[in-house]
């Protein structure tokens, strides 16, 4: 039975596009989020970052203006993270690609290739 894969993309972003091209170039079909429209809650972002097997500051995009000027130099709790990624979806690393209980930041998107 094949797994569903959900797409955590950001549309501005050339790197989430390329994932989506790989995806469709293989003829997968795949559920898109637009997690900078439809924010993930803190129990959906949780499960994400299990599957990814990583600590939730990994997920950070710590180059992003929102990190610079709210969070960098704070050591901050794995929930404290979850909720910053929460109120700034900006600062999530893209593109997050999920198969069942698989998941991988797909940069570059060959990476989406270790869960299929």
């Amino acid at each position: 039975m094949d797994l569903a894969i959900t797409v955590y993309h950001n549309p501005r972003c050339s790197k989430s596009r390329c994932a989506l091209d790989l995806l469709n170039e293989k003829g997968l079909k795949f559920d898109t989020i637009e997690y900078m429209s439809q924010k993930p809650t803190a129990s959906e972002l949780k499960a994400v970052i299990q599957k990814l097997g990583i600590a939730p500051e990994e997920l950070l995009r710590k180059n992003e203006d929102d990190f610079r000027q709210h969070f960098k130099g704070k050591s901050l709790s794995d929930d404290e993270w979850i909720d910053a990624m929460i109120r700034f979806p900006k600062l999530i690393e893209r593109p997050i690609v999920v198969k069942g209980e698989k998941a991988v930041v797909a940069r570059p998107a060959d990476r989406i290739l270790e869960i299929l």
